[in-house]
């Protein structure tokens, strides 16, 4: 039987997906890079491999992700897309009724906005991580909280307390002022879900306008406070797909399964095993002084990347 890949490799995490040829998704895994992306894609391919069939084929693979070129080259992807796109062909998949979708991720924020299954516009935060996973991640560790008992914990506040939301600075610099006036903890961490939503509202979500049927996806997606202060502020519910882990995985492997470009995936094994490394250099053509990266499978150069005019695409 015929499958499907997708890998979505960002700053924080590795997702992969493998589909069937009805679309189902019939394999998941999510990892964490812990800054190490080549070794995240091959665990995150070990893992979905061990939960196929043995017989199986995958007979296209596509990437997205900030890491996308990488993981590309790495595994022989058939097709490399943005995020935005990958994320809005999993949402037409699943719901294609949405018109708003809320993606929050480790570092990344994106909006994207919908008419009949197509983007139509986006928008993502630029160098702020304020509204990000690994904002919430650093909070929780400071305030000595499992990131998993996050959400619970800001349903559970009582009082409504205001944490700043401009920058993580001036929220961490609040949420530290707020502790030493002895305010509740889980009132603290209920402020700082609504900062989190503030913050992506009017910052990433400035000027446009979330229609419903409004979809929250990427990993802050599990924290049921930052989902519920969405809610009050947007006054209608945020749905949260089943696989919002992974959406931008299996955009990716929907795009693959559509692509008339297919069976260049080397096979898991030789993504697993293969001897796998990236090195730069800079490009000195022209005053853009690109950053170019070459990626290398058992010391060959099998792909560069980085170029604006294209000389080393």
């Amino acid at each position: 039987m015929r499958y499907y890949l997708g890998v979505d490799v960002g700053s924080i995490s590795a997702k992969a997906v493998v589909i069937d040829t009805d679309s189902t998704v019939v394999a998941y895994c999510y990892k964490r890079t812990q800054g190490n992306p080549v070794t995240a894609i091959k665990e995150v391919l070990s893992d979905v491999q061990s939960k196929i069939p043995g017989e199986a084929t995958i007979h296209a693979c596509g990437t997205t992700g900030s890491a996308r070129m990488l993981a590309g080259a790495m595994v022989g992807a058939d097709v490399v897309k943005n995020e935005i796109l990958a994320h809005a062909v999993a949402v037409g998949h699943l719901h294609p009724e949405a018109k708003s979708v809320i993606e929050i991720g480790g570092q990344d924020s994106k909006l994207i906005l919908l008419q009949n299954s197509v983007p139509v516009d986006f928008a993502m935060n630029t160098v702020c991580a304020a509204g990000t996973g690994s904002f919430l991640d650093h909070q929780a560790i400071r305030l000595g909280v499992p990131i998993e008992q996050f959400g619970d914990l800001a349903l559970k506040s009582k009082n409504s307390i205001h944490i700043a939301s401009r920058c993580t600075v001036f929220a961490e610099s609040d949420m530290i002022h707020k502790t030493q006036l002895g305010v509740e903890r889980n009132d603290i961490i209920g402020g700082l879900c609504n900062a989190i939503a503030r913050n992506y509202l009017n910052t990433v979500a400035k000027g446009k306008n979330l229609n419903p049927k409004v979809l929250f996806q990427g990993g802050v997606a599990a924290n049921t406070g930052v989902k519920k202060a969405f809610e009050r502020a947007l006054g209608v519910e945020l749905i949260v797909p089943e696989h919002f882990l992974v959406m931008g995985a299996l955009g990716a492997a929907l795009l693959a399964s559509r692509s008339k470009k297919q069976q260049s995936f080397i096979g898991f094994s030789n993504c697993i095993d293969q001897k796998f490394e990236s090195r730069g250099f800079e490009c000195e053509d022209c005053p853009n002084l690109c950053e170019i990266v070459e990626a290398c499978r058992e010391e060959k150069v099998v792909a560069r990347y980085g170029s604006r005019c294209g000389k080393w695409g």
